[in-house]
């Protein structure tokens, strides 16, 4: 479904990806991990179209990616949740989710949207009338997923939705992307410096380290590698 193949991203003459080559088939749980400063959040907004790369090819079905503006790649069904989450604080919760039906195959699609939505989140047709940055963080990161899920996308880009969040939030937003996963049978690429939650919900798992693929396996591998644990969590 999605392809990288040597693809490299500059930022000021500063190399933030080197030579990535990545793949994902219809269907598979991707992780990216890595540190902080790795490219994670690069990589994403290099598939979703926001920043561009310099080097090497991306294709999504076999369709060469560069000539594509970020709408005309959403047009396509990639979805991208961003880090930071980037609700619209003075819109209702209603409005940002309306807004995440852009896509002309979501548009007819809006009300069936918005109900499946609600009943993944319950929280939000209860907040529905309520100005979005009034919302909680966790609310707030539901909203986002919310919203991406809207657009009815056949590829969702997640990027650290656990940022700033407490454990037990995490935990239920982890749990929600699972069953998001096994109830859509969606594509997923989540990007997220919680190496173990991640590794353990996805089916593989590919570690950046400072703009490169250091690793790649599937989670079990992954988990089992020594390298993991010593370079990422501590151990």
């Amino acid at each position: 479904m999605l392809r990288l193949s040597g693809l490299s991203v500059s930022y000021g003459g500063l190399r933030a990806l080197e030579n990535v080559s990545l793949e994902i088939n219809e269907g598979e749980f991707v992780a990216i991990v890595g540190p902080n400063g790795a490219g994670k959040t690069t990589l994403l907004k290099a598939i979703s179209g926001s920043v561009r790369a310099g080097g090497g090819r991306l294709e999504y079905r076999g369709r060469d990616m560069a000539p594509l503006a970020p709408h005309q790649r959403a047009a396509l069904g990639i979805a991208h949740v961003p880090e930071g989450r980037r609700i619209f604080p003075s819109l209702t919760v209603l409005e940002n989710l309306e807004l995440g039906s852009y896509r002309r195959a979501a548009r007819g699609r809006r009300a069936e949207g918005l109900e499946s939505v609600m009943a993944l989140f319950p929280v939000l047709r209860e907040r529905r009338g309520q100005a979005a940055g009034s919302l909680s963080g966790g609310e707030q990161q539901m909203l986002a997923l919310g919203r991406g899920l809207m657009a009815v996308p056949e590829l969702l880009l997640l990027d650290e939705p656990s940022q700033g969040l407490a454990p037990r939030i995490v935990e239920q937003i982890f749990e929600t992307i699972d069953r998001i996963r096994r109830e859509r049978r969606l594509t997923i690429l989540l990007v997220e410096q919680r190496v173990v939650e991640a590794l353990e919900l996805c089916d593989r798992g590919y570690v950046l380290e400072t703009g490169r693929v250091a690793l790649e396996g599937t989670h079990t591998a992954l988990l089992a590698d020594p390298r993991v644990p010593r370079a990422y969590l501590g151990a």
